[in-house]
């Protein structure tokens, strides 16, 4: 809804009327805040590729193997219970997500505009560094929500498309729910995580702080 204030014009009773639309100081604070949420999902890729890149060149030259993984989880979960993120499992996902595009110069710049939940779901539903060029480029394009993404993958959009010989496919009538509205797609749950916030603290709450 656009607001304007006329400005310059007297209506009656002499009352002078603004014309200006300060609508653009929403404007404003979206952008912002929309670049605020990019750069905290930037910052965490780039720290699980160095935290996976520092594990995995571990376990390459040790011969503890895996056990690095898990001796890793327990310092963390020991001497730094309130960082949340660097489970077991989260840690094995960075060593799996640094080896998988260590060597791949097209999908680093690539998934750092991705959500780490998506970047897992394109992680475990492609088969070839084809088919995770072409989900993380999708996924980019489109501002998948990853319950979007997720269909797409489950439902072999990839292969769909590589047997219509490029040709593009209908666009997927969307599901529109929460996490489809923007921003959502970015700041997902291991952003939350990352940024060390209380366990009381909700998405909405960090939204209403710019505000």
């Amino acid at each position: 809804m656009v607001i304007r204030y006329n400005i310059g014009n007297k209506c009656k009773g002499g009352v002078i009327i603004l014309d200006t639309n300060f609508n653009q100081i929403i404007e404003m604070i979206e952008k912002r805040k929309n670049n605020a949420y990019r750069k905290v999902n930037e910052e965490m890729i780039l720290l699980y590729l160095e935290v996976g890149k520092f594990l995995y060149e571990l376990k390459q030259n040790s011969a503890y193997g895996d056990k690095i993984i898990t001796k890793a989880a327990e310092f963390m979960k020991n001497n730094y219970p309130n960082i949340r993120c660097f489970t077991k499992r989260n840690i094995e996902r960075m060593v799996q997500f640094y080896s998988t595009y260590k060597d791949d110069e097209i999908a680093t710049p690539l998934v750092t505009q991705l959500s780490w939940t998506n970047n897992l779901l394109i992680l475990s539903g492609s088969k070839t560094k084809e088919e995770r060029h072409f989900y993380l480029q999708l996924s980019i394009k489109n501002n998948y929500s990853k319950r979007e993404l997720d269909r797409q993958i489950t439902s072999s959009y990839y292969e769909r498309y590589m047997l219509s010989s490029g040709k593009q496919l209908p666009t997927v009538t969307k599901t529109i729910d929460e996490e489809d509205y923007p921003n959502t797609r970015i700041l997902d749950t291991y952003s939350l995580e990352f940024l060390d916030l209380p366990n009381e603290f909700s998405e909405k709450d960090l939204k209403k702080c710019y505000y």
